[in-house]
């Protein structure tokens, strides 16, 4: 679906046709936080067309954005970094948590129970299932893993059809938030695990706690954080990405009123994207904010 761009001019001004923004599947954050993101493009861009891709997550955002069947795309930057050709980042967003969630009377405590077990991944072509793979492999994780997305995998856990499940998300995530109105759960650390990643690849996974304050009832859950980029194929012109970062940037008090975790976006990390370079539309509009 490759759009022919129109001419672009004007500081904040910019024209395109059309604006297709790949995103996350169901129960996922990349969804939600996309569907509010378009909101807000659909009032800073009037003239253009937004439309709001559901997808498996960052792995498949980035094929479609190689691809040229979207302008727009939100990635895990650890996915994004092993594939940056034809893109770039309009900004850092938020980070996302890595969730291990059994049932409450699972006999599950560690991750070292889950050898033999039957286990979520993420869907396909999710930046769950790049670092799930990452990790297994590292640490020699040996289960029956399935790809499911949030929503999918929230509903097998419900039924028993899974041991256990893995979420690469923001928090809350509403998957996960949902299950827990009629199910009893619990987070399993990751502690360790994080640490590891942390040290084998540095600069795309931190240890980090999932607070109390995310699920109603669940203690603070040690674990790995990644964070997240809007990305942007290259050849966006200038105007149109210098667009699109205002309205991240200043919009994202409206959408922390939708999503909680677009209170993370702000312009002191929003650079931060390394190794993935800024577009050089987004860096005009970085350096505008320092005049």
């Amino acid at each position: 679906m490759a759009v022919a761009l129109a001419a672009c001019s004007g500081r904040g001004d910019a024209s395109y046709p059309e604006l297709v923004l790949a995103t996350g599947p169901p129960g996922a954050v990349f969804r939600e936080i996309g569907g509010a993101l378009a909101t807000e493009l659909h009032g800073t861009m009037p003239q253009t067309e937004v439309t709001v891709l559901g997808t498996g997550a960052s792995t498949e955002n980035l094929r479609l954005l190689d691809e040229g069947r979207a302008h727009l795309g939100i990635s895990s930057l650890d996915a994004a970094a092993s594939d940056p050709d034809g893109v770039a980042a309009i900004g850092r967003l938020y980070d996302s948590y890595l969730h291990l969630v059994v049932r409450a009377d699972s006999e599950i405590a560690d991750v070292d129970d889950l050898t033999g077990k039957r286990v979520s991944f993420g869907a396909t072509g999710s930046g769950t299932e790049y670092t799930m793979l990452r990790l297994a492999a590292r640490i020699g994780l040996n289960v029956d893993d399935t790809r499911m997305d949030q929503a999918a995998s929230a509903r097998a856990l419900a039924k028993r059809e899974i041991d256990a499940m893995f979420s690469l998300t923001g928090i809350p995530t509403p998957a996960i938030t949902d299950l827990l109105r009629h199910e009893s759960l619990r987070c399993l650390p990751l502690d360790r695990q994080a640490a590891d990643m942390a040290e084998a690849y540095p600069g795309s996974y931190f240890p980090a706690t999932i607070p109390a304050t995310a699920y109603p009832g669940l203690p603070p859950c040690p674990t790995l954080s990644v964070p997240n980029v809007l990305l942007a194929r290259t050849d966006m012109p200038d105007a149109v990405a210098r667009t699109i970062t205002e309205t991240v940037f200043t919009t994202a008090d409206a959408m922390a009123a939708k999503r909680p975790e677009a209170a993370q976006i702000n312009v002191r990390t929003g650079i931060a994207t390394s190794p993935i370079p800024l577009h050089p539309g987004a860096v005009q509009w970085f350096r505008d904010q320092k005049a």
